[in-house]
């Protein structure tokens, strides 16, 4: 089980396999690498068996959204899908959740914030993702969903864009889907759909306003969804958004690999 970044499980992964171990990777260090499986255990367990030594886990956000997605693609296939993201300040680590609880100290006791972890204050606040822009101004994350999420789903031709930011919340990620799928669909089938989907659980509680906060996906393994409604900007209702929070550093990293290796054994 790797995961201490890129640079580590790319120096020491092809050794741990030369000497017959089997590499659950958690970094992205393999996960375009067409000859190396990307899995979510609920979505593409088949793929475990095809690996070559290294089983690569995908990024938080790619998993805390689709997992969710993937029974409804099935169902009725996406054919496009728009991702705003809300992260946690977990998800850049330990440093960054303290960084966090230091900020808003600083800011509540009339100081200034101290920014080391984060390259701006995060407390009160929010940003872009904070990882490096390509020529066409989209962040690394944002790359990452977009290719991880075609791979995954065996899908090339599915139509993707994101938008990912950064957001003063320690624990758990939240992300706004719009999809647009081949054939109409309804909320009420998106909601059946989900209710036995594994890995979800549906917080969709419209006659009080209740949905999924970071505070309920917080330590638990399920993604939650909510808000699930009818898209009327998208003709013949083939339009539906969904919003979902998921603990990024349980379903998001350490259970899908555990899950992975439990597949294996």
């Amino acid at each position: 089980m790797f995961s201490a970044g890129g640079a580590r499980s790319k120096e020491f992964a092809p050794a741990a396999v030369e000497a017959g171990a089997v590499v659950v990777d958690n970094s992205s260090a393999f996960r375009m690498d067409p000859d190396v499986p990307l899995v979510i255990p609920e979505i593409n367990p088949e793929k475990i068996a095809e690996h070559n030594g290294i089983i690569a886990n995908p990024n938080c956000s790619t998993i805390v959204g689709i997992v969710p997605v993937w029974p409804l693609h099935k169902a009725n296939p996406v054919k496009r899908m728009v991702v705003s993201t809300y992260q946690a300040a977990s998800g850049a680590g330990m440093r960054a959740m303290f960084e966090l609880e230091s900020q808003s100290r600083e800011i509540l006791d009339g100081k200034e914030p101290t920014c080391e972890a984060f390259p701006y204050q995060i407390a009160f606040n929010c940003f872009s993702h904070n990882s490096a822009l390509d020529a066409n101004g989209y962040n690394l994350e944002e790359v990452k969903m977009v290719k991880e999420t075609r791979k995954i789903f065996d899908c090339p031709e599915i139509a993707i864009t994101c938008t990912c930011i950064r957001i003063p919340v320690l624990r758990a990620h939240c992300e706004s889907i719009n999809l647009e799928f081949a054939d109409p669909i309804r909320p009420e089938q998106v909601r059946d759909l989900l209710s036995t989907a594994p890995g979800v659980s549906v917080l969709d509680d419209r006659e009080n306003n209740r949905f999924p906060m970071p505070i309920d996906a917080t330590g638990k393994d399920d993604i939650f969804v909510g808000r699930i409604r009818q898209d009327g900007s998208i003709a013949e209702n083939r339009g539906i958004n969904i919003w979902v929070a998921g603990d990024q550093l349980r379903k998001g990293a350490a259970l899908n690999a555990v899950q992975i290796a439990e597949k294996l054994l």
